[in-house]
């Protein structure tokens, strides 16, 4: 069962802005970590940003000043604000919910395409 649905994907020009969006559905507990992952064709899946239930953030120094990780507890939901977005961005996000260590889902991604 789809538990994870991404969205917010497409294509911009270099130097633009796209907000991604992740929606977990299927459970009341809490989730521990939200992250946001990415995978460039050839090139295997890397972590981009993770936030916490208590809201701590972190992220990988190539994202630094230009993404924002948030999320709503609420609506068990991740967002990734991404500015200054660069070809070497190119690349299928995948949002990752964590409940605990041995404990995660994944959503089916969506695409992300920097070109002028």
């Amino acid at each position: 069962q789809v538990q994870l649905v991404e969205s917010g994907g497409g294509l911009v020009q270099p130097g633009g802005s796209l907000r991604l969006s992740c929606t977990f559905s299927g459970s009341a507990f809490r989730i521990y970590v939200m992250a946001w992952y990415r995978q460039a064709p050839g090139k295997q899946r890397e972590l981009v940003a993770s936030i916490t239930s208590g809201g701590t953030t972190n992220y990988k120094d190539f994202v630094k000043g230009r993404f924002t990780i948030s999320r709503d507890n609420a609506k068990n939901t991740a967002f990734l604000q991404m500015t200054d977005l660069r070809p070497e961005d190119t690349a299928v996000y995948y949002c990752n919910a964590a409940f605990s260590w041995n404990d995660d889902y994944w959503g089916q991604g969506t695409p992300v395409t920097v070109s002028s």
